[in-house]
C-alpha cells in the first residue's frame, strides 16, 4: 500500500496528487492557498485527500513538494535583513550592475533594488587574484568587527560573503564563514564560492545575496512543514523541487533556497515532456495557466530547454534586464501575469487592461464570495458560461454568478459602455492575446517553430483558454491530460532526485588532454555526487551529464555544448563549432577556442511506478453528458447552447465536436465551434482545431 504524494503551492491554489506505487492509480485534490502561512493549506489539504481516499499517512513513502514561497518572498521583499561582506573597493557592484539600459528611450527607467542595501555591505581588506593567488590575506578580527556592527546596528539575520575571484580560490570566503560561525552561530551564512563558483562577480553576488536573503524564511517554512507532517505521522522521505527540475532533500533546500525559485512550474514542464514521449510528440509547447500566472515552456526532441540565466522581481512590464539576475539552472520558460485571478479594469487611455495584478487567494475573484470586488478573468469566464458554478472544484466550491456579473459591470461594462457579455469577452480575449504574444516572442528568440509542434495545456485555467491561444499561434493540435488542473503536482511524482551545478575555470582547448578534461569536471562532479549520496542515492545509480560553456578566444560570452560520453578534444572542438554555427550561422576561421564554465547534472533513478502511471482508473459516472450550458462562442455565433460532458465518463475513442464543455474536478476544457476532441488510450483529450491539420 505504498503511495507517493505531490504537493504544489501556487499563488491562488495548492494542488495535490496521490499515486499508488503498485497500481499507478491517481487521486487529486485542489484547494485555496493560505498566503499568510502556506504550510497550513499543505497540511489541511493532505489530511483531506488522505481521508477521502482512505489512505493512511504511514503508507505515504515519499512526499514531493514544489513551492512559490521563495519567488514571492523576493518579489514582495519579505526576506530577512541581510548583511554582506565584500572585498574593499567593490561595495557598489550590486548597484553598478551590468551598466545596461533595458529600454533606451524610457527616461523614467527603474531597476529592481538589491536585496542588501548599501549601508548593510561591509568592506574588508582582503584580495585574491584572478588566478587564485593571495595578494592580501584576510584579517579575522576585521571580519568579527564588521559582522558585530551589522548585527548590533542593523539586526541582520543572514549574511552573504562575496569576495573577488572566490571562484578561483574559496579559502578567504571559507575562512570568513568559519570565523562568523564561531562568533555568531545563529546567523544564516552563504558564501558565493559555495552557492555559485562563477567568474562574473555581479551575477555571482546577486545570486548569493538572494540565497542569504531567503534562507531564514525557507528554514522556518520547512521546519513548520516537517513538524506538521511528523505530527500527522509521516515518516517517509520529504523532497523539494528545484528550478532545474530535480528533487533535493530539505537540508539541501535550506542551504540553497535560491534554487527553489520557479520550482512548481518546472514540474509541469517535465510532466509535459514525459507525456509527449508517451504519445509520440517530441516537440511541444507546454502551456500552464493557473490563478496568478501563465507559463510557456518549449520542449525540443523530448527535453525541456534549460538555461543558467534567470531574472526575478522585474521592475518593468516583464522586460529583460529590469530584474535581479540569478545564475541558477532553470527550465527555460516565459512567464507573464495572466491567470484566473488577473484583475481587469479600464486604464487612463480608456482601454481594457487585464493583469498582471492578481486577486490571489485572499480575497480572490468576486465569484468566490470572499469579499473581493474586482473583476477578474475567472469572473469573465463564469459570465461567458465557460465554468459551471455548481461543479467548480468538483462541487466543493460554488461560484456566485451574480457577484461575477456585478464586478464585470462595475469595473468594465460601465466605463466602456458595452454590454456585460461583450465586456467579459474582451477580458477573455485580452488574456488570450497577451499569452499568445508572449509565446511568439519567446519562441522567436530561441528559433522554435511552434506551428510544427503540439500544445499540452494544463493548470486550473489553461484548458479554458488553450484552444483559442493555439489558434492564434496556428498550432494544429492541443492535448489535455487527465488531471490537467493539478499537472504540476503530478509532475512532482515523476521526477528523480538530481542536482545541477557549475564552476568557472578558463582553459584553452589546445592545452587540454583527456586527464585535464576529467580534472576540470572532478570538483563539480564530486559536489553533485556527495549531495545525492546525502539523499540516499547509491553512487552506482547516479547518471552524470557533462556540459561546457565555450567561446572563441577574445569573445565576451559563451555558448553551451553538451558532451556525449567518451568524447575527446577534437570531438569537443567540432561540437562547439556546430553549436556556434547553429546559433550565429557562421564561425570564425583559425581562432582559438577556450572553455569558460564546467557544468554537470547528477541524476538518480526515476520513480519505479513512472512507466505504470495511469492518469485515471475508469469511468466514475454512468453518463458522459451531464447537462447543457449557454456559452459565448465567438463574435459570429454569439451565445449558443452546448453539451457539458463529464471527463471521467468518456470512453477511449469517443469523439466530441464543439461547441462543448468537458468538465473535471480541477479544470474545464472549452471546445470552440467546429473543433473536435478524441479520447486516446491514456484518457488524454486530443483536440484538433477546426480548419487545421496535424
Amino acid at each position: 500500500m505504498a503511495h507517493r504524494l505531490g504537493v504544489d503551492i501556487g499563488g491562488t491554489f495548492t494542488d495535490f496528487a496521490l499515486v499508488d506505487n503498485d497500481s499507478g492509480e491517481l487521486s487529486t485534490h485542489k484547494q485555496l492557498t493560505t498566503p499568510s502561512d502556506p504550510s497550513l493549506s499543505v497540511l489541511t489539504g493532505i489530511a483531506a485527500l488522505l481521508s477521502r481516499t482512505s489512505v493512511d499517512i504511514s503508507d505515504v513513502t515519499v512526499l514531493s513538494h514544489g513551492t512559490t514561497l521563495v519567488t514571492n518572498a523576493v518579489i514582495e521583499r519579505r526576506g530577512a535583513t541581510t548583511g554582506m561582506l565584500v572585498t574593499r573597493g567593490f561595495r557598489d557592484v550590486l548597484d553598478i550592475a551590468m551598466e545596461r539600459r533595458y529600454d533606451l528611450f524610457d527616461l523614467r527607467l527603474g531597476f529592481a533594488e538589491p536585496v542588501v542595501p548599501r549601508d548593510l555591505r561591509a568592506e574588508l581588506s582582503e584580495r585574491i587574484l584572478f588566478d587564485g593567488q593571495v595578494e592580501t590575506p584576510l584579517n579575522e578580527k576585521e571580519v568579527q568587527a564588521a559582522v558585530a556592527h551589522l548585527v548590533s546596528a542593523h539586526g541582520i539575520e543572514a549574511l552573504a560573503i562575496c569576495f573577488l575571484h572566490a571562484y578561483a580560490n574559496p579559502d578567504h570566503e571559507n575562512q570568513a564563514r568559519d570565523t562568523v560561525a564561531k562568533a555568531f552561530p545563529d546567523l544564516h551564512v552563504s558564501t558565493s564560492s559555495d552557492v555559485l563558483p562563477f567568474m562574473r562577480e555581479y551575477e555571482r553576488w546577486s545570486t548569493t545575496t538572494i540565497n542569504a536573503y531567503v534562507r531564514p524564511l525557507t528554514d522556518r517554512y520547512l521546519e513548520r512543514l516537517e513538524t506538521g507532517l511528523s505530527t500527522m505521522g509521516f515518516d517517509g522521505r520529504f523532497l523539494v523541487m528545484t528550478s532545474s527540475g530535480g528533487m533535493v532533500t530539505p537540508e539541501i533546500a535550506r542551504r540553497y533556497p535560491v534554487r527553489l525559485i520557479e520550482s512548481g512550474p518546472a514540474a509541469g514542464a517535465l510532466m509535459a515532456a514525459n507525456l509527449g514521449q508517451r504519445i509520440g510528440e517530441p516537440n511541444l509547447l507546454a502551456f500552464d495557466m493557473g490563478g496568478t500566472t501563465a507559463k510557456g515552456a518549449l520542449i525540443r526532441n523530448g527535453r525541456p530547454l534549460r538555461r543558467y540565466e534567470f531574472e526575478v522581481a522585474r521592475e518593468h512590464d516583464f522586460k529583460q534586464g529590469s530584474g535581479l539576475p540569478l545564475r541558477i539552472p532553470v527550465i527555460d520558460m516565459i512567464e507573464i501575469g495572466a491567470g484566473g485571478g488577473s484583475i481587469a479594469n479600464v486604464d487612463e487611455r480608456n482601454l481594457l487592461a487585464v493583469g498582471p495584478k492578481s486577486a490571489g487567494a485572499e480575497p480572490g475573484p468576486a465569484c468566490y464570495n470572499q469579499g473581493g470586488d474586482n473583476a477578474t478573468l475567472t469572473d469573465a469566464n463564469l459570465t461567458l458560461g465557460y465554468l459551471v458554478p455548481e461543479a467548480f472544484l468538483g462541487g466543493n466550491m460554488i461560484l456566485d454568478s451574480e457577484a461575477a456579473h456585478h464586478a464585470i459591470d462595475r469595473n468594465v461594462t460601465e466605463p466602456l459602455r458595452v454590454d456585460t457579455i461583450r465586456a467579459a469577452w474582451g477580458v477573455h480575449e485580452v488574456i488570450n492575446e497577451d499569452v499568445a504574444r508572449a509565446f511568439r516572442t519567446h519562441a522567436a528568440e530561441i528559433g522554435f517553430d511552434y506551428r510544427r509542434c503540439t500544445m499540452i495545456a494544463f493548470g486550473g485555467s489553461g484548458p479554458a483558454h488553450a484552444i483559442r491561444i493555439a489558434r492564434k499561434l496556428r498550432i494544429p493540435k492541443v492535448v489535455f491530460p487527465v488531471g490537467a488542473g493539478v499537472m504540476s503536482a503530478i509532475g512532482l511524482l515523476m521526477t528523480p532526485i538530481s542536482y545541477a551545478t557549475l564552476r568557472s575555470g578558463r582553459v584553452n582547448l589546445e592545452e587540454l588532454d583527456a586527464d585535464g578534461l576529467d580534472a576540470g569536471f572532478n570538483l563539480v562532479e564530486r559536489q553533485a555526487r556527495c549531495l545525492l549520496a546525502e539523499a540516499g542515492i547509491d553512487d552506482a545509480q547516479i547518471q552524470i551529464d557533462r556540459r561546457l560553456d565555450m567561446r572563441y578566444c577574445g569573445q565576451g560570452h559563451e555558448v553551451e555544448v553538451p558532451l556525449p560520453p567518451g568524447i575527446d578534444r577534437n570531438g569537443i572542438a567540432d561540437l562547439f563549432r556546430e553549436t556556434y554555427a547553429k546559433i550565429f550561422a557562421a564561425t570564425p576561421i583559425d581562432t582559438g577556442i577556450e572553455i569558460v564554465n564546467w557544468k554537470v547534472e547528477a541524476t538518480g533513478p526515476e520513480p519505479e511506478f513512472a512507466d505504470r502511471y495511469r492518469p485515471f482508473s475508469g469511468a466514475l459516472t454512468s453518463q458522459d453528458q451531464v447537462g447543457e450550458a449557454s456559452i459565448f462562442c465567438d463574435d459570429a455565433t454569439g451565445l449558443a447552447n452546448c453539451p457539458v460532458y463529464d471527463r471521467y465518463a468518456l470512453d477511449q475513442g469517443q469523439c466530441i465536436t464543439g461547441p462543448a464543455l468537458v468538465q473535471e474536478n480541477e479544470a474545464t476544457t472549452v471546445l470552440s465551434v467546429g473543433d473536435t476532441i478524441e479520447v486516446d488510450d491514456m484518457g488524454n483529450l486530443i483536440a484538433t482545431l477546426a480548419g487545421e491539420t496535424s
